[in-house]
């Protein structure tokens, strides 16, 4: 099997492989269509890319790759530098023939990639616009009430101001429309959207930014790999005789994190069971931030439950604690009171 390292940038990609007498070659290639089309034409069947996960620079190859059943295979150029021991040097073609040097060496680590459909394509690039769309606003808002203060306001600044407020507004409004559309047109989409929502606490941006960031619950497919992407799992953080706390990972999805905090406070404020569960916690001492924390993991395996079992989430469900649950003589179960 050979395996192609490719280290991508916007107009290029270097490429790193071994030919059929064993020798090293780098060539570089348009981040094109042509060029693309051109090169994965040349590329021997069985083979294997091992490109640097840059974004979108990579998404025109791997759709081209898609198309023309080449396996490609996006690697964070993080976890390359840390996983080949002390390196020296950085370019280009070095960096595309380390990426080769890691699919060779880790072939068992890679996951290949599959672009997502045109419904999730549109669907990811308007949530983008959106988010885009919100900051504007929220700065301008920011420099309201900043020359609120100010003695001698201009108002002509402020009509300016609400105008374009006003238009942003708009904006957002119409995205909001059209993302709405989109995810009612496609039946995997809605069905995972209504299921998502009708669990307190989340709302239609929360929803629809883990459907595009799970690939609809499918490529993140527990919650407790949601709970790692988003940066609200605690890890243990223990060495020798060293015991320290458990402690949440930097490297994480913030805006989906503080999109889960929100939720979260919204659950404990208008959810029963989840401001009881607060309220528990809190009589025993807990930290306000690490009952969020624990708040956000439940309502992120609640989420990914209502989606498994395609049932919608029921204020009256119980869900029995193990522990009450006991062996009678006979073996048979029986419910502690």
């Amino acid at each position: 099997m050979q395996v192609y390292g490719i280290d991508l940038s916007k107009e290029k990609f270097d490429v790193n492989f071994f030919d059929t007498d064993g020798k090293e070659k780098s060539r570089m290639v348009k981040n094109g269509l042509d060029s693309i089309s051109k090169f994965l034409s040349k590329v021997p069947g069985g083979s294997v890319l091992c490109a640097e996960n840059t974004g979108s620079y990579g998404d025109l190859l791997v759709f081209l790759c898609n198309q023309c059943g080449v396996s490609i295979a996006l690697v964070p150029g993080y976890t390359v530098k840390h996983s080949l021991g002390i390196l020296k040097g950085k370019s280009d073609p070095i960096d595309a023939a380390r990426l080769r040097e890691y699919g060779e060496r880790f072939f068992d680590k890679l996951s290949f990639k599959t672009y997502q459909s045109e419904s999730g394509s549109e669907l990811r690039q308007l949530y983008s616009l959106r988010s885009q769309l919100v900051k504007s606003r929220k700065k301008l808002r920011t420099g309201e009430h900043a020359r609120e203060q100010m003695p001698m306001q201009s108002i002509r600044a402020n009509v300016i101001l609400q105008a374009s407020l006003a238009a942003l507004d708009e904006q957002v409004g119409a995205v909001e429309k059209e993302m709405e559309l989109i995810i009612k047109s496609d039946a995997g989409l809605v069905e995972n959207y209504e299921l998502a929502v009708s669990v307190l606490g989340v709302g239609p941006v929360i929803a629809t930014d883990l459907i595009i960031k799970t690939g609809n619950f499918s490529t993140i497919g527990t919650a407790r790999k949601a709970a790692s992407y988003a940066g609200v799992c605690p890890f243990p953080n223990a060495s020798g005789n060293m015991v320290g706390k458990s402690r949440t990972s930097p490297f994480a999805d913030k805006e989906l994190k503080s999109l889960l905090y929100m939720g979260a406070k919204s659950a404990v404020k208008h959810n029963k069971e989840y401001r009881l569960y607060y309220q528990k916690k809190q009589q025993e001492g807990k930290p306000h931030y690490l009952i969020m924390n624990n708040v956000m993991n439940k309502l992120l395996r609640t989420i990914y439950s209502v989606v498994n079992s395609k049932k919608p989430y029921s204020r009256d469900y119980i869900c029995l604690d193990p522990r009450e649950i006991n062996k009678n003589d006979n073996g048979s179960k029986k419910i502690v009171a």
